[in-house]
């Protein structure tokens, strides 16, 4: 008797092989038989016409808080995720002092848009080291896995107090006690060790990361406390500042702690090449032997403006300034006031403090109005300024036009990475590169500008399915990227694929019927806060541990979810 049998779905199976048609036994929460399987199982699910996958492994969330009130890792869980990895760029909320509570907070608000509110009511705080996090989300159940990085952040912090949040240089004592605290972690089950090195990200008050400025010194000692640990990977956001100390650093810290380290790369749009020179070096250094991975994405990395998100082309409008405080009726009222209105677009914006929104009101070429089946490539002809143009009108003005749309639900998707060329041709060499890995979804951050956990079901719908504008994504290396390699980058090496032996995580998809759903503003986290969630059609079933938490789009209340503690060991290649 198996607990869950598949039959007669296409398999893609995670390993880059061709589909092939066959049955899927589960038992345990462990694949047992695949093939042509008779038997008798407690549940079945009849997958003709169907595509049967691993679940999506995705190694780039922020979903820190959000375990601590929620066992849903929405919007991960809804768009075929199965394993999410939080603690990516160094900001989370272990280790922590009770006086640091605030300060870390306001971190992460600060970095990745999470407001202080939902924060402040959502968090318990009933640890104070990482080991005592870890284990404080062990108690709990979940509708998919995840695994946790001790972050840089909180980590300085704790160590040098405010000498390590002012990024005062640290000395060999607090290098020597935060690469002990980062063996501690990585040995009580931490994944590994995430850092941030780039001026995009502030506090709430604008104050630069504390571990912007880390030098050579801390950076490898913290990797040594990782090669202590005996396993673990590296994860780093920064600039790329036109010199080698960078990849000095980088190549360092591989070479002290032999792990791998995975570093944020996308297009920049004032140097539209300039991703091509840092992927030869990470080649260059792949050669040397030296293990080192760029995550990427197949996206435009882009804000969603709206009069019910955290930002707008209006924003530094004093007279919108003087109504976001109101009810989105009531600002709605006011902005179809003509009165209103003329003055709103005649005013100057106030810039000289807001270096982002200077950016944006210099670029309304990379802005697109959000449809209902949103275009994540869309030309150059349907941006604000080509419209705008065409129509004999000044951009603002359609924005405002588009934002007011639908109930004032209207919303603008601006492109500031990843789309500098008007095309996702260079996100394709990107992510065809040998030396990349897909990232950057960034689930459960970002609340209020970024909706980007439905990358997923993106690269199924456009790069597989619908794309125009060049070539398409074969299914199998889609599967194979988003599921076996984001698995293995990590040190998962019991999940991503579909054979005897591993763990049942498994997608049943209907991808000529798959629809991704315009993002939209839900008031669900704690203190009635908000956050972007964005829906899909087309998952019949996903499955956890042989599981099934997803029915067709809708949660079953099933939660055979948990932390992953460190890495884990699976069937031979």
């Amino acid at each position: 008797m198996f607990d869950l049998l598949i039959k007669n779905g296409l398999i893609v199976d995670g390993g880059g092989e061709p589909p092939f048609y066959g049955d899927i036994a589960v038992r345990d929460g462990i694949i047992v038989e695949v093939g042509e399987i008779a038997g008798d199982a407690r549940q079945e699910i009849d997958a003709s016409n169907l595509h049967v996958t691993p679940g999506f492994v995705d190694i780039h969330t922020h979903y820190d808080g959000q375990v601590t009130w929620s066992e849903e890792l929405t919007p991960s869980s809804i768009h075929g995720v199965t394993t999410a990895v939080m603690g990516n760029c160094g900001v989370g909320f272990a280790p922590c002092r009770p006086q640091d509570k605030e300060r870390l907070i306001s971190l992460m608000e600060g970095v990745e848009d999470i407001p202080h509110p939902v924060l402040a009511e959502g968090l318990p705080w009933n640890w104070e080291t990482f080991p005592e996090y870890l284990d404080s989300l062990s108690a709990r159940k979940f509708d998919i896995d995840f695994a946790a990085q001790i972050p840089h952040g909180p980590l300085r912090v704790y160590v040098m107090g405010d000498r390590g949040a002012n990024r005062e240089p640290a000395t060999s004592e607090d290098i020597k006690e935060m690469a002990a605290l980062t063996s501690e972690a990585i040995l009580s089950g931490a994944l590994g060790f995430s850092t941030s090195r780039t001026l995009n990200h502030q506090t709430a008050d604008g104050q630069p990361t504390p571990t912007l400025t880390a030098e050579l010194d801390e950076m490898v000692g913290i990797a040594k406390g990782v090669q202590e640990a005996g396993s673990g990977v590296m994860q780093v956001v920064t600039d790329f500042k036109g010199s080698d100390d960078e990849f000095r650093i980088l190549k360092e810290m591989v070479k002290q702690s032999h792990c791998p380290l995975s570093v944020s790369v996308a297009q920049h749009h004032r140097v539209t090449d300039g991703w091509r020179n840092i992927l030869e070096t990470i080649e260059e250094a792949n050669k040397e032997g030296i293990n080192l991975k760029a995550q990427v994405c197949g996206r435009p990395i882009g804000v969603l403006f709206g009069l019910e998100l955290t930002n707008n082309p209006f924003s530094a409008h004093p007279s919108y300034q003087a109504i976001e405080h109101l009810t989105l009726e009531d600002k709605l009222k006011k902005l179809r006031n003509p009165v209103f209105k003329h003055k709103l677009l005649a005013e100057t914006p106030q810039l000289e403090n807001n270096p982002f929104l200077r950016q944006v009101h210099a670029r309304y070429h990379d802005m697109y109005a959000i449809q209902e089946e949103p275009d994540y490539e869309p030309r150059p002809s349907a941006s604000v300024a080509a419209l705008a143009k065409k129509r004999g009108v000044h951009p603002l003005e359609l924005c405002l036009e588009i934002l007011t749309e639908e109930d004032g639900k209207g919303m603008i998707y601006y492109t500031f990475l990843n789309y500098g060329e008007g095309t996702l041709e260079p996100a394709k060499e990107m992510m065809e590169h040998p030396n990349t890995i897909l990232g950057l979804g960034d689930g459960g951050a970002h609340c209020g500008s970024i909706c980007d956990g439905s990358f997923t079901t993106h690269m199924l719908t456009h790069w597989v399915r619908d794309r125009s504008r060049g070539e398409k994504l074969s299914l199998p290396w889609v599967i194979k990227a988003h599921c076996r390699d984001t698995a293995y980058a990590v040190g998962l090496y019991d999940r991503g694929i579909i054979a005897p032996g591993y763990k049942a995580d498994i997608n049943v998809i209907d991808i000529q019927n798959m629809k991704l759903h315009k993002p939209e503003v839900h008031y669900d986290l704690p203190a009635s806060g908000r956050r972007l969630m964005q829906f899909a059609d087309g998952y019949v079933a996903t499955i956890v541990s042989g599981q099934v938490i997803y029915s067709n789009g809708k949660p079953t209340g099933a939660r055979p979810g948990k932390l992953i503690r460190g890495s884990q060991c699976g069937p031979p290649n």
